[in-house]
């Protein structure tokens, strides 16, 4: 019933949206009222532009056209008294130098709209290079943020598409706290050594749609925090990264529950993890992971590609932790195809005490032609059902034994 209540509202965003949009006002920001030139910083224009939008009564259109435009940063706030677009078809850049930012976690934030559109075959450029070099978070607890390249804050009712997201500094694209969000036709892309650039991650939010996406990073292509619920990713290609990801869970106090998520109709090329679940170790509260459907995946050249990591830890803080306290159930993984570049292909390992239940291997067909060994799965604190799956992907190695944690 939740499912088809939030279709309905898409359906009815999109109808809603198509009327509006034939008779939206436009405020382009090269317009003598705002006057951007191509080469310039366009900060003040856009805002300009923005708040004049924000407040028509009648649905609007800003416009960045063709051409590049320098962007320091920028906060576009509702709420609006219409539908409101923004059309970037031009190149937007960020500073290099995330010094500049007055926020230092963010370059460009949508918050508190209802029926944003964000369109129109641009590209934000992130310009993320110093930052990837300056980034020693890995090292250190108390690094410096580095700025999320486009925040959707509380959005409901809304789209993004048709847009490029190039180099950010940290996370592409940040979605916390929106309803009803649809992400489709972009490009997202860093090279794979860019540290921390996950493509979309999402958090605190219900009825997100991720589809027809071409993803490239040097992190997770999708990651899925928590407190998510019904969250649909379907015709993306991902590749380089680290693969479709649900968390890491576990790591924070008081973290909320995630359900209901889809991921269908996926191609992974090369990448260090194909679809995965990740927890820490030592959770400080209990939570719940369950009802996650993987379906009609390709690998092609996939480190681990099917993947419960509940010892997830890519620091070395966490040696010889207690088990994690997120509770795994109701997982598929359904005709999932094609090559892994490791041997272990399928990876259970769940935690101790809390084992996963209700966990489903259908239909699953990979190989292996390395020379590190033969094809093989390990499955540790589960039993999963088996079905038209051969022997060395069915759990043939099974371990209760406590196992080292995951440094990736």
């Amino acid at each position: 019933m939740a499912l088809k209540l939030s279709f309905l509202a898409m359906l009815l965003f999109l109808l809603l949206a198509s009327i509006a949009k034939a008779h939206a006002s436009v405020f382009d920001v090269t317009s003598a009222t705002y006057g951007a030139t191509p080469g310039s910083d366009v900060s003040n224009a856009l805002a300009k532009a923005w708040s004049d939008a924000c407040a028509s009564p009648s649905a609007s259109k800003v416009v960045v056209p063709s051409g590049t435009y320098k962007l320091k940063e920028a906060n576009f706030r509702g709420p609006c008294k219409a539908p409101i677009e923004m059309q970037v078809q031009g190149t937007l850049q960020a500073p290099a130098d995330a010094g500049q930012l007055t926020r230092p976690d963010t370059w460009v934030g949508f918050q508190y709209i209802d029926m944003l559109t964000l369109s129109g075959g641009g590209t934000f450029d992130g310009q993320g290079a110093l930052a990837w070099s300056q980034n020693d978070c890995r090292e250190k607890t108390n690094c410096k943020p580095i700025p999320v390249s486009l925040r959707f804050e509380f959005l409901t009712n809304s789209k993004v598409q048709d847009i490029t997201s190039l180099n950010s500094k940290n996370f592409h694209m940040h979605v916390f706290q929106c309803n009803h969000t649809t992400f489709q036709h972009l490009t997202i892309t860093a090279p794979d050594e860019s540290r921390n650039t996950d493509g979309i991650h999402i958090g605190a939010s219900t009825g997100i749609n991720i589809t027809h996406a071409k993803i490239g990073t040097g992190d997770d292509c999708v990651s899925i925090g928590d407190d998510s619920h019904q969250i649909t990713v379907t015709d993306v290609t991902c590749g380089p990264g680290h693969g479709i990801s649900i968390g890491s869970l576990g790591r924070y106090k008081e973290e909320k529950d995630v359900t209901g998520i889809i991921v269908k109709n996926c191609t992974l090329t090369n990448t260090q993890n194909g679809v995965r679940i990740k927890t820490w170790p030592d959770s400080p509260s209990p939570s719940t992971a369950s009802d996650i459907h993987y379906e009609d995946i390709i690998m092609v050249n996939v480190s681990n590609p099917i993947l419960i990591d509940q010892l997830y830890c890519p620091y070395t803080q966490c040696d010889q932790k207690p088990p994690s306290k997120v509770k795994i159930s109701n997982v598929s993984f359904k005709n999932i195809k094609g090559s892994s570049f490791t041997p272990l292909a399928v990876k259970l390992v769940c935690t101790r005490g809390i084992p996963c239940e209700n966990v489903e291997l259908t239909d699953i067909d990979l190989t292996y032609g390395g020379d590190r060994g033969p094809l093989t799965s390990l499955c540790s604190n589960v039993k999963p059902t088996i079905t038209g799956v051969i022997k060395a992907l069915g759990c043939a190695t099974s371990s209760l034994a406590p196992l080292p944690l995951s440094k990736k």
